[in-house]
């Protein structure tokens, strides 16, 4: 996978950019909005990719927008895409960034290093020999 241009990157919302406090909206992550909106700056294109819906899902948009990110789709692979029976709810993204990852949620500070340094950062050597591999 080629991290060396511009990303498409799928963000959770509860526990990822706020602290976990659903269905209120938590208090805002440390480095959350200010690395979203840096990696925006570099032109990569923000998913929002949440469980909220409706409503819930309306106030983290507008929450969001309030503190600078607007994203490039909202639990959509694109803009223009509804959802309906005949369209998978697994979205298109380079990336994920989810409070409930293996090994829980590095923290903003990391992330943007990860993204903006080494791309061996990313694929550690064990992914890159494959899943069978692994537990050798």
């Amino acid at each position: 996978m080629n991290f060396n241009g511009t990303l498409i990157i799928a963000v959770d919302f509860d526990g990822t950019i706020v602290e976990d406090a659903y269905p209120k909206i938590g208090k805002p992550n440390l480095f959350a909005f200010e690395t979203l909106k840096k990696l925006q700056e570099e032109g990569h294109r923000l998913i929002l990719w949440t469980y909220r819906c409706g409503n819930k899902l309306d106030e983290a948009v507008k929450f969001c927008e309030s503190n600078g990110v607007f994203f490039y789709a909202i639990n959509s692979s694109f803009p223009e895409e509804t959802y309906s029976d005949d369209v998978s709810r697994k979205i298109h993204a380079d990336l994920f960034i989810d409070d409930r990852n293996v090994g829980g949620f590095i923290g903003w500070g990391e992330i943007y290093q990860k993204l903006t340094n080494s791309n061996e950062k990313l694929i550690s050597k064990e992914k890159k020999k494959g899943l069978f591999n692994f537990f050798k």
